[in-house]
């Protein structure tokens, strides 16, 4: 995305394009391949809590300028590409707990399937509960079963996306820029799950590069 990140990043809602930039682009996913199997093997190998905490609350601390300078640009459906995407959506829930809890929270009263329960955050969802359901995804990636951390993100997506949808319908009439928004939120968050339900397709078959 054309804004440059700043530590501490804030980061829009409604943006969820990979960065641009960078010189030479098979560098770039040769760098972003190896880094994120290089970590994710190491940090799997040997769980150990402290440097599973620091590398949950990475962003927290040095912003996600780095994280999306390595990761930003891979393929959405490729190993780096997963990892930049749950730590761009746990930013979006950092920086608006109480509006992505509202969504989230919504769209479980309207979506007809199980995704609330797959994606496993307490009920009734509020900014605390959606903050521990990202941690959660988060730190599943590294200690648990990594399909079903993905798994969880797509669901946490699609339920949003709903949420946003039913929003978006309330305020047709009364405020149609809002409602744009949101249904332009909407398809992003259908799309990101998409990818989420993809990668984790491809990892069960160990086909996630």
């Amino acid at each position: 995305m054309a804004d440059e990140f700043h530590k501490p990043t804030k980061f829009s809602g409604s943006k969820f394009e990979s960065m641009k930039g960078g010189e030479d682009p098979a560098l770039i996913s040769r760098i972003a391949h190896e880094t994120a199997h290089a970590l994710l093997a190491r940090v799997r190998d040997d769980p150990d809590p402290e440097v599973v905490d620091r590398l949950v609350d990475y962003t927290d601390i040095h912003g996600v300028d780095a994280v999306a300078e390595l990761w930003s640009r891979a393929s959405a459906r490729s190993l780096p590409g997963a990892l930049w995407r749950i730590y761009l959506v746990r930013v979006l829930i950092r920086q608006d707990p109480d509006g992505i809890a509202y969504l989230f929270q919504r769209g479980t009263e309207v979506v007809p399937s199980i995704d609330p329960l797959v994606a496993g955050a307490s009920a009734p969802t509020g900014p605390a509960e959606i903050i521990v359901l990202a941690d959660q995804i988060l730190r599943g990636l590294f200690t648990g079963d990594f399909a079903v951390a993905l798994d969880r993100a797509a669901a946490f997506c699609r339920v949003t996306a709903a949420g946003c949808t039913s929003v978006a319908d309330d305020l047709e009439l009364t405020e149609p820029a809002r409602s744009t928004e949101l249904t332009t939120r909407a398809l992003r968050f259908s799309t990101t799950a998409q990818e989420f339900a993809s990668c984790a397709r491809l990892w069960r078959t160990n086909s996630l590069d």
